[in-house]
């Protein structure tokens, strides 16, 4: 578990280091004794124990393979110098990953992709639980996000049922990655602070066909609409008419203009006049 290292302040040591160095260099001159020659090498020596953490950084400390804890302050310190050190960074992070090809529930290959906020909340475990925490963070990320686009299909064109998808999930797809992504990320001391798709589409190989097939419903409901509202308006022409006494129109009369009015209504092109001067029978 992680725990907190408490240091002594750099500067009172460095006034000590420095009389130290320059008092012994200064008799060492004065007396030419060798042995003077000693509070020169402490100083030395006790100079390797300066460190300095930066805001948002923490340094590791391990003592002859034990672990001695964790500085969190931001300063100027010193440490026993037997200490081995290692700086962990605090500092929020972005991954954002390249889109990978994977297969949705129903099988259909697609690419996806994410971006992941994250930052070390435990040292201790990002220093040894892990042996590149970083890298840690990029293999578990995109094996989450493998896991998460087979639960979900990509649309509800094959799964007409599925109440979810990876498309149009929304929220709710991005907070079931951020927590598969957490489960995975947490025996390294990460936090997760944010994970969504920022990427997914259909894999090339059948991105045209469902492209088209995108289209094919598109115009499918677009042509519902047209003729729902095509019958309504051939409907209100007939009762007009029919009150209005405008004209008397018998069974196949009433056919005759049905059809024409769903033509000129439902056609993709412009219905082009047809001017008789004779009869509705020539």
């Amino acid at each position: 578990m992680e725990k907190t290292h408490n240091p002594a302040s750099g500067y009172m040591v460095l006034a000590i280091v420095l009389l130290l160095v320059f008092g012994g260099i200064a008799a060492l001159v004065l007396l030419a004794s060798a042995w003077l020659a000693i509070p020169v090498a402490i100083g030395g020596f006790l100079s390797i124990g300066f460190v300095i953490v930066n805001p948002n950084q923490s340094m590791v400390l391990v003592l002859f393979g034990r672990y001695a804890g964790t500085i969190k302050m931001n300063g100027f310190f010193w440490i026993n110098p037997f200490f081995v050190r290692k700086k962990v960074s605090l500092r929020a992070n972005n991954f954002n990953g390249d889109p990978i090809k994977v297969n949705d529930k129903i099988g259909n290959p697609i690419m996806i992709g994410l971006v992941l906020v994250w930052r070390v909340s435990d040292t201790f475990k990002a220093a040894f639980a892990v042996n590149d925490f970083q890298n840690f963070v990029v293999v578990q990320s995109e094996a989450a996000l493998r896991k998460l686009a087979g639960m979900y299909p990509y649309d509800n064109f094959d799964d007409e049922q599925a109440e979810i998808t990876l498309r149009a999930g929304g929220e709710e797809v991005n907070i079931q990655l951020e927590k598969e992504i957490a489960e995975r990320l947490h025996m390294a001391g990460i936090e997760v602070i944010e994970a969504r798709i920022n990427y997914i589409a259909y894999a090339q190989e059948i991105a045209q066909a469902m492209l088209k097939r995108q289209q094919a419903s598109a115009i499918v409901s677009a042509r519902f609409k047209i003729v729902e509202g095509a019958v309504g308006m051939v409907d209100m022409a007939l009762d007009q008419l029919s009150k209005k006494g405008i004209v008397d129109l018998d069974e196949d009369k009433k056919a005759t203009m049905v059809s024409n009015l769903m033509v000129v209504l439902c056609g993709d092109k412009e219905a082009t006049p047809v001017v008789n001067t004779g009869t509705l029978h020539q």
